[in-house]
């Protein structure tokens, strides 16, 4: 009996997998490829392999690219509809198991395809449609920066993926502002991604404008998960010299009193961080006061 249940389960498996390869197939030609796209992205977390299967069918990827290309026009003016961004949204959640994948995600950042997401990145309608293209296309970096491999982030560091994310930490909705924040997280917690960063005063006073100007905001309206990134970030800036020297001046004093002592009140690890970000700016000062290199006159 338990042989013929096997039997059963391999046997479901394999039509599911024959259904797998009948929708890749089917993203080839336009006719068939709203539904594949549909059918596929539902199936990305159950088929391990999916990513592989993706990358190395003839034309997928190039089918993938033709979605996203196709509603370029439609960000400026600024007309996406509900059924373009669902769509299209379902060619990005591909794109991003393509990115998370070991297999392919080397062959994903060398062909450069996250470069087609940055026009989303780029948008500032605060539609619906367009919010959820702006967070689907973060979920494809954010999916990148997870796996914390060095490749990713000299990658990154190449494009305008910062300044993008400072945008967006600034005026996005809330979801989206923690993504792009856990993006810059990920890039910070790489050496050369915060040696990159607190390489010009520029770099620095941007991030740390926008950072306060996040602290701001969080101490009006509270999100604990937001503000576990903010923290964390801030804590990593501090591990660099010049960083801390600049953040001594300018750290919002929000982070330093009791204000979010309520939201962190049972978040030990966010609480440990503010902690040690606080020590870390008290303990060694020096006298120097330029801290960060200042812009030449």
């Amino acid at each position: 009996m338990l042989a013929t249940g096997a039997a059963v389960t391999t046997a479901l498996a394999q039509v599911d997998r024959e259904k797998i390869y009948q929708w890749i197939n089917e993203l080839s030609s336009p006719e068939t490829r709203e539904n594949a796209l549909l059918e596929l992205s539902k199936k990305r977390e159950s088929v391990p392999d999916l990513a592989p299967m993706l990358w190395h069918s003839c034309g997928t990827i190039a089918a993938l690219l033709q979605e996203i290309v196709n509603i370029y026009p439609s960000i400026n003016p600024p007309t996406l509809t509900a059924h373009q961004s669902n769509r299209v949204c379902n060619a990005l959640a591909l794109l991003q198991c393509v990115a998370s994948h070991p297999e392919t995600r080397s062959a994903f950042l060398a062909a450069h395809i996250p470069l087609f997401l940055y026009p989303f990145l780029h948008t500032v309608s605060k539609t619906r449609p367009f919010e959820y293209l702006r967070l689907t296309s973060l979920g494809v970096i954010g999916a990148l920066v997870k796996t914390d491999e060095q490749e990713v982030i000299n990658f990154l560091l190449t494009t305008e993926i910062i300044p993008l994310c400072l945008r967006i930490m600034e005026s996005g909705s809330e979801l989206s502002k923690t993504v792009a924040t856990f993006i810059l997280q990920k890039i910070l917690l790489d050496d050369t991604g915060l040696a990159y960063i607190c390489q010009t005063y520029e770099r620095f006073s941007h991030v740390a404008m926008i950072l306060g100007k996040m602290v701001l905001q969080l101490s009006k309206e509270p999100s604990a998960r937001l503000l576990k990134h903010v923290v964390r970030c801030y804590l990593r800036l501090s591990d660099n010299s010049r960083a801390r020297e600049a953040l001594r001046q300018c750290l919002p004093d929000q982070l330093k009193d009791t204000t979010f002592a309520q939201v962190l009140k049972d978040d030990t690890t966010t609480k440990r961080w503010l902690a040690q970000l606080v020590k870390n700016l008290q303990e060694g000062q020096v006298t120097d006061p330029r801290g960060i290199p200042l812009p030449s006159q």
